[in-house]
């Protein structure tokens, strides 16, 4: 196949675009000398991940794992998954924070029912499915949010929060630790009141139209790149230690944490 693409659009704050481009960069080197044809010299930075997962010329991108889980089992092959080195990460299982503003004087979730939260994206795993898992676990059961405001991006809840748009919002773990370089001050206007159980992480993924020995090829560069001394200082700003094989059976996690917050009555995003 020709005219592949390529995506690291998950994890690109500004701070971490020359990183994503080194790793990139790296990664499709070893395809084209492998002799890999059409490997793409650049990412993808024009479309969104949602509509890249769709595209069967994908490469390598990365997925968000309740949507992957939920409607993209048959588009997207697994690759690997990561380990990340940020705080509340560990080994291959991510989470999220729940954050809420500094000033608020509320310190635990509980205390926040009846409030309104702000969500990335409804089919988001980090910014609403563990938010309304964690509600359920931490809060009870019943009716918890007044509202869900949607933002379109992690970034974008953090400011609905610090700027009282919204009272808390579920951040991914490695996007919280990473604003501080892309957008200073705004994580430090914000608490943490509450931490998610971990899942997998986002996962490195292909199109399943991908030839299984071109994404065998994938597979071994990604991984060979998570230990080439050369991409030290890319995985540092990456958060990345690593990643490993995974099966696509371990993200149905996931979807019991859904069920589990629909049993226990907690809002949904289409209520």
């Amino acid at each position: 196949m020709s005219g592949y693409i390529a995506s690291l659009g998950m994890y690109d704050h500004p701070a971490q675009r020359a990183a994503n481009d080194a790793l990139w960069s790296w990664i499709a080197g070893r395809l084209v000398a492998a002799g890999v044809e059409g490997v793409p010299p650049a990412l993808d930075r024009g479309r969104t991940p949602d509509v890249l997962w769709q595209d069967p010329a994908l490469l390598l991108g990365q997925a968000c794992g309740y949507p992957y889980a939920r409607f993209h089992k048959e588009r997207l092959r697994l690759i690997a998954v990561p380990r990340y080195g940020a705080p509340h990460c560990e080994e291959t299982r991510h989470c999220s924070v729940i954050v809420a503003r500094m000033a608020d004087p509320r310190t635990a979730l509980a205390a926040f029912r009846g409030a309104a939260a702000a969500i990335n994206e409804p089919a988001s795993n980090t910014g609403t499915n563990l938010l309304r898992h964690t509600a359920a676990e931490q809060g009870g059961a019943g009716p918890f949010f007044a509202a869900l405001v949607r933002t379109g991006s992690h970034v974008g809840s953090m400011r609905a929060v610090s700027a009282g748009e919204a009272d808390l919002a579920a951040i991914d773990a490695v996007t919280f630790a990473a604003a501080e370089a892309s957008y200073p001050g705004l994580a430090e206007s914000l608490k943490v009141i509450a931490v998610s159980r971990r899942v997998p992480a986002l996962p490195f993924v292909t199109a399943m139209a991908t030839p299984e020995p071109v994404a065998a090829l994938v597979q071994e560069a990604l991984l060979a790149a998570m230990a080439a001394p050369e991409l030290a200082e890319a995985r540092a700003s990456l958060f990345l230690l690593g990643a490993e094989a995974v099966a696509p059976a371990a993200y149905d996690e996931v979807l019991e944490l859904e069920r589990l917050a629909d049993a226990a009555g907690i809002l949904a995003p289409e209520d």
